[in-house]
Parts: structure tokens; C-alpha cells; sequence
């Protein structure tokens, strides 16, 4: 068996683009050219997911607005997930709706208990263009909306509401990060 490279030991880690960011409120363009360009942008997503301690990372949160994400992310069965999509599309979310703690590394030290099903299925493209659907329960289906989110525009601030809401932007606008990100409430 040929070895294997450890995901993003090849890659360069990128800034984070923090909430405020316009990079964040956009929809993605979809990838049409699977080639070196996104094999080393994959590379440099896994590079920076690691270098900032995440469990997923869309291509938008590096100021990149291409339908790609990256994620090693356990289920709540502690299985690791690891792997990417190019090009995803939530084609299923169903199961109880779970009101869990979720937090994104472009809204960093923020956490809010935040509505999401627990299935997720995803369909895709690996790197190389092969077709790949990722099925996810529990932590992981959490994992997989919030990055689909990310692509289509959305952070996860988004989906909460009254004082959840309120309290999350309030905390955002007075992080240390805040003054240079733009958050919302400045």
C-alpha cells in the first residue's frame, strides 16, 4: 500500500475570516476546475482547521468563495469523520431537531446552544471530481449543516434567536477580535 499523507501536512495555514467579514455573508461559486489550484486549496483548509484547533472549515472562512469544506469531526459515538467536499449539497436533514452548543472559528470563543437535526446526509465531490455522499448523526450531522451553512452564506449566529441571539452578538461585539473583524454591535 502506497503511504499516506497526513491531510494538510502539505498545507499552509491561512488567516480566518471573522464574523463582520463580507467574505462570510455571500453565497460560493461552485467549482468547476478539479485541479492543483483546489487540491492545494484543500490542503491549506486542513492546514488551517488544524492550526486552529476546528472540527470543520468552509473555503469562504479563508476568503475563498468556492463550495468546499473540510472537516475532522467525531460523531457522538466518538468516531472520528475526516474527509472534504467540493461542490456539497445537503440533500437530507430529518431526525429530532437537538438544541446543542456549537461555536465556528469565525465567531472564535463564542458558544450558543444552537437548533440542528441530528441526520445529515451530504452529496459531493472528492478533490479529484469522484462523487461522494457522507452520511452524519449527532456532533457530526451538527458539523456538516454548520459547513453547508457557511457556503451558502450563513454562520450559525444566524440560526439563533430572541435572547441566544442577543447574548451571542452582545459577546461578539466585545471580543478581543471584534475591532478588527467588524462584528456586528460595534
Amino acid at each position: 500500500m502506497p503511504p499516506r499523507t497526513i491531510p494538510g501536512s502539505s498545507g499552509r495555514p491561512r488567516p480566518l475570516r471573522l464574523l463582520g467579514d463580507p467574505a462570510l455573508t455571500g453565497p460560493c461559486q461552485e467549482v468547476t476546475a478539479f485541479d492543483g489550484e483546489l487540491a492545494r486549496l484543500v490542503e491549506d483548509m486542513y492546514a488551517t482547521m488544524y492550526a486552529a484547533d476546528g472540527v470543520g472549515l468552509a473555503a469562504n472562512q479563508i476568503g475563498v468563495a468556492l463550495r468546499v469544506f473540510v472537516y475532522d469531526c467525531p460523531d457522538d459515538e466518538d468516531r472520528r469523520h475526516l474527509g472534504h467536499l467540493v461542490n456539497p449539497r445537503l440533500v437530507e436533514v430529518d431526525g429530532p431537531v437537538v438544541r446543542g452548543p456549537e461555536g465556528c472559528l469565525s465567531v472564535p470563543g463564542i458558544e450558543a446552544g444552537t437548533p440542528r437535526h441530528d441526520h445529515t446526509v451530504v452529496t459531493g465531490f472528492t478533490v479529484t471530481g469522484e462523487p461522494r455522499t457522507v452520511t452524519g448523526t449527532g456532533f457530526f450531522a451538527r458539523c456538516l449543516q454548520h459547513e453547508c451553512d457557511h457556503l451558502d452564506g450563513g454562520l450559525y449566529v444566524d440560526r439563533l434567536t430572541g435572547l441566544r441571539r442577543r447574548r451571542a452578538l452582545r459577546a461578539a461585539a466585545k471580543a478581543p477580535w471584534a475591532a478588527t473583524a467588524g462584528a456586528p454591535g460595534r
